[in-house]
């Protein structure tokens, strides 16, 4: 089966064609960059690129972006032309040829500023049916180019599921007082309690929602680590993680201990993906229990697909504040 992955040379786009080369299928990768994963090299933002590399295409994967951190050095309209233009462009293009089935690549960033309740309120428990209030552009583009998914389904049959992926980068975290108070990997495992997923899981979900897309018509679905907490946590959660974890995973504490590693005091928000387990048949691997027995065995924290499509960035350049700037004025 030919396969159209967008954004081939990225971290999913990667790990996609890697993975669809695996099952044998013909894969075209689209993106601006070169790389051993892009047959086509050129823009989503180009109709006749797109129409080009759409042809005899049955099933799309779509992961283009420009990212959050891209929020910082592109302009709005470089986010109004990638990231809604291109989807466009795809969908329209994804339609006329008869694609079978449309996988596109959103954030739980579009959440924006429902994921931090006010002061003394218990933390949030995020699921499919909280509404978006992007605090962005790189949040409004995502949530608007989900909104023309729908679009295509209900106009022109076309069956398309949104995936909302939570952090799977490698990167460091952009936050400079997250980075002095904690090792990276001590950040990330802690992550996975609510708001972190491997890249090989984000991979196994793309691939089922494009096998089941034509019976779900059109579906949105949160795709993040399995939490170990439960709704009845959150009020304890905001105020005291580490009570509420050793109640969840008792044996975390020894192993943080040896390492010198620390939990976050209190957690805010908690993805949530039951949807996609029942309604995907998904099945992620790499949750927070699941990461301490590596720790403990000496393991690394990341899949061999982590590991293989490795760090890639967001920029050319370096910055002195982080692993990119932070977010200014926008043009």
């Amino acid at each position: 089966m030919r396969v159209l992955v967008t954004g081939s040379s990225g971290h999913l786009g990667e790990a996609l064609v890697r993975t669809l080369r695996a099952r044998e299928h013909e894969v075209e990768g689209l993106d601006i960059l070169e790389s051993p994963f892009t047959t086509c090299v050129g823009s989503i933002t180009d109709r006749s690129c797109v129409r080009r590399a759409m042809a005899g295409v049955r099933v799309v994967f779509h992961a283009a972006t420009l990212h959050k951190p891209h929020v910082a050095t592109h302009t709005r309209q470089d986010f109004v032309d990638t990231n809604i233009t291109g989807t466009l462009h795809l969908l329209e293009e994804a339609a006329a040829a008869g694609v079978e089935s449309f996988v596109y690549t959103s954030t739980t960033s579009v959440f924006g500023d429902t994921l931090v309740p006010p002061p003394g309120s218990p933390a949030a428990w995020v699921t499919e049916d909280v509404t978006p209030i992007p605090k962005n552009i790189y949040g409004v583009t995502k949530a608007a180019a989900e909104d023309l998914c729908p679009l295509f389904h209900r106009n022109q049959g076309l069956p398309c599921v949104v995936l909302r992926t939570s952090r799977f980068f490698p990167e460091e975290d952009d936050d400079k007082l997250v980075r002095e108070a904690w090792a990276d990997d001590n950040i990330k495992a802690n992550e996975y309690l609510y708001r972190r997923v491997d890249l090989e899981d984000v991979a196994s979900a793309h691939l089922l929602a494009a096998e089941r897309a034509p019976a779900i018509g059109f579906g949105r679905y949160i795709v993040s680590a399995t939490t170990p907490f439960s709704p009845h946590d959150l009020p304890e959660l905001r105020n005291d993680a580490p009570l509420v974890a050793r109640r969840a995973v008792p044996d975390y504490e020894t192993e943080y201990a040896r390492r010198g590693w620390k939990m976050v005091p209190g957690i805010d928000r908690v993805y949530v993906n039951e949807r996609a387990r029942n309604e995907l048949g998904w099945r992620p691997r790499y949750d927070f229990r699941f990461i301490v027995e590596r720790l403990k065995a000496g393991e690394d924290m990341r899949s061999p697909l982590a590991r293989l499509v490795g760090s890639k960035g967001y920029h050319a350049e370096v910055f002195a504040e982080g692993p990119y700037p932070v977010e200014t004025v926008s043009p």
